[in-house]
């Protein structure tokens, strides 16, 4: 099947009615058009309206949009069922990519051709009036960051000692970068992968950035040429750390995969790399399974083994009215200097309200599952600059890291590394830049030198500082994991949440702040309160349903193994804890109910804190099960 003419994109200098309709004319393999609306929580609507229909009233469409209710769409507190109209206005700003179904092939005149959804990312409107949902709040995140920017270093002009222009008259536009690095997990169907393997190989490095073989070389092969065929300009395909080496079966296919892979591309302006992650996700999932293998972006989808991120990259620079480009963090002596101040306050920013960030970017139990030491896990709330100027960082303990070159400036960025791979993009961005303008604006109006505020960052716990907090470590270029322990950890650099719902629960834990998302309306407070919603009712929903019935079955599992009549006295005794332990956690007496009992009831009464705690004991104690019933299992012959 030939896709040398096949559409793939529809740039923004292309949405014009008689562009729209020419192009569609010309590519009959596109038989549906979607409107993608984003909502709070991040899911992405998806409803076919056929070309036929879309092309005979472009403008309408485009205008007015299409409708759906809030049942379509998760906006708690916003869109209910008794208030539930919602409108999807196509956004005429970013790439409109084609998604292909390889599973339904049709002749055209073109010859055989996948049919085609031609998918237009879309504002949701609630009543006709209200802008609602993740795409609004990045474009208004972005355009805020943009605009306050520019004034203030109008307002504060001695920062222009240190940027590589003279005025903010010379600036023309303010240029925001954004790319998302995607790991993910594949493997055979319908088989279950070894712990125990998986986390040898690890150890023993086996996997990680090694050539790939059979279906999994030609699925990401594949994945890498097609992403290039849309124009995202992919960077770099390649091996994680997790996974184990296939086995081949007698006629030469394989069986028993199970690998960790990521991809990069190039990066692209906030509201268009959030876009392209989406689809990127979708196509993925995609060519895999045409090769017959699941994906999985969970962030932890085996306990013991190295989980999945999304490291999101950020990045500033001006055009000038001269036509050169520079970068707005970077220092104009990258040899004195590791960041401009406002790379410093951008920095700053991250770190300080990162408490409110971090619900954003892992609202859910999963994800909170990656979020432990080892496995080089950002758990701490702590940058690396480099040990000196001249030796970029590359310290994969801490959060966020700074990415320079002295050499090529317009490389400065940051790196966050907390994001997971179903992190909404989009919130997550726009959390980014309000946090980050909130630091730059504290370091412009004090008018703070690259030298002082590089002592800010440095500073030692005790000390106080003009913007960041006394009793906090910000800055560590060693191992964190190797030269604190865990108490250490929380004392310096902050506690890290150990439940979803002690994340969720920072915007009411820190309402300073969370007053940072509000500013100039970017966030209102009905959204932060519907993500809320949407978060709690996701975090309960899941662990009562899902979670709480997965612990029984992993307690079930812990089956007697030995004969009676054939057995040593350890065999009995470690059995005997085996159930000691099993029932403890999963079966009730007339007397008290067990942990998992314990911990359905809070969910359903509401009792959210103690429904945290119960989850936190309930997996110590079947973690603890099963390594009592592993030992006891290796003694049965």
């Amino acid at each position: 099947m030939e896709k040398g003419d096949m559409l793939f994109c529809i740039p923004p200098s292309a949405h014009d009615v008689e562009s729209i309709k020419a192009i569609l004319g010309s590519h009959p393999e596109v038989a549906f058009v979607s409107l993608v609306g984003a909502d709070i929580y991040g899911n992405h609507t998806d409803e076919k309206i056929p070309v036929r229909i879309f092309t005979d009233d472009v403008e309408g469409l485009l205008n007015e949009g299409v409708q759906t209710d809030g049942s379509s769409v998760q906006l708690p507190l916003i869109a209910d069922i008794s208030n539930a109209k919602v409108t999807l206005i196509p956004d005429l700003s970013v790439n409109w990519y084609v998604d292909y179904n390889e599973d339904l092939v049709r002749f055209s005149g073109k010859g055989r051709r996948p049919v085609g959804t031609l998918r237009i990312p879309a504002h949701l409107v609630h009543n006709g009036t209200m802008e609602v949902g993740s795409r609004a709040i990045l474009r208004d995140a972005a355009d805020t960051f943009r605009r306050d920017l520019v004034s203030l270093i109008r307002r504060h002009p001695a920062v222009l000692e240190y940027l590589p222009f003279d005025s903010a008259d010379d600036i023309d536009e303010v240029i925001l970068t954004s790319a998302t690095e995607l790991e993910f997990y594949v493997k055979t169907p319908h088989e279950v992968a070894d712990r125990d393997r998986l986390h040898t190989s690890q150890e023993l490095k086996e996997q990680y950035w090694k050539r790939t073989v059979g279906p999994v070389r030609s699925a990401l092969e594949e994945t890498l040429l097609l992403l290039d065929r849309y124009g995202f300009c992919v960077e770099m395909g390649h091996k994680e750390v997790g996974g184990v080496k296939p086995e081949m079966m007698e006629g030469g296919e394989f069986s028993h995969i199970m690998e960790q892979l990521e991809i990069d591309w190039k990066y692209a302006d906030p509201m268009q790399a959030a876009d392209n992650d989406r689809l990127i996700r979708y196509i993925v999932r995609d060519v895999f399974r045409q090769y017959g293998l699941d994906v999985t972006f969970m962030a932890k989808p085996v306990e013991g083994v190295a989980g999945s991120g999304k490291h999101t990259h950020l990045g500033a620079a001006v055009r000038l009215k001269n036509g050169s480009v520079k970068s707005l963090f970077a220092p104009v002596d990258p040899y004195a200097d590791y960041l401009s101040p406002i790379g410093y306050g951008a920095l700053m920013g991250l770190l300080k309200n990162y408490e409110i960030i971090n619900p954003i970017a892992n609202p859910t139990t999963d994800a909170i599952n990656r979020l432990k030491p080892g496995f080089e896990a950002p758990v701490s709330i702590v940058t690396s600059l480099g040990t000196d100027v001249l030796t970029p960082a590359r310290n994969r303990s801490v959060l966020a890291c700074v990415i320079r070159d002295p050499e090529k400036p317009m490389v400065t960025r940051f790196e966050l590394r907390s994001p997971n791979p179903r992190s909404n993009t989009h919130l997550v961005l726009a959390s980014c830049l309000m946090a980050m303008l909130d630091g730059i604006k504290a370091v412009l109006e004090a008018e703070k030198t690259p030298a002082e505020l590089l002592e800010s960052v440095s500073k030692e716990a005790e000390s106080g500082d003009f913007y960041l907090e006394t009793g906090r470590v910000y800055r560590y270029e060693g191992n964190i994991f190797e030269d604190f322990t865990e108490e250490e950890r929380n004392e310096i650099f902050g506690k890290t949440p150990a439940t979803a719902w002690e994340n969720i629960n920072a915007f009411d834990a820190y309402p300073e702040k969370t007053k940072v998302l509000y500013q100039e309306g970017v966030f209102s407070q009905v959204d932060v309160a519907s993500f809320k919603a949407a978060a709690l009712d996701s975090w309960v929903r899941e662990l009562h349903d899902r979670i709480v019935p997965e612990l029984r079955d992993r307690v079930r599992r812990c089956v007697i193994l030995h004969d009676p009549d054939d057995c040593t006295d350890l065999d009995e005794e470690r059995f005997a804890a085996v159930r000691r332990m099993a029932c403890d956690i999963a079966r009730d007496s007339s007397g008290r109910v067990s942990l998992l009992t314990g911990l359905s009831r809070a969910l359903e009464d509401k009792d959210y804190k103690t429904a945290s705690d119960l989850q936190l004991l309930t997996m110590e104690r079947v973690q603890a099960l099963e390594a009592v019933y592993a030992e006891y299992r290796k003694n049965i012959i």
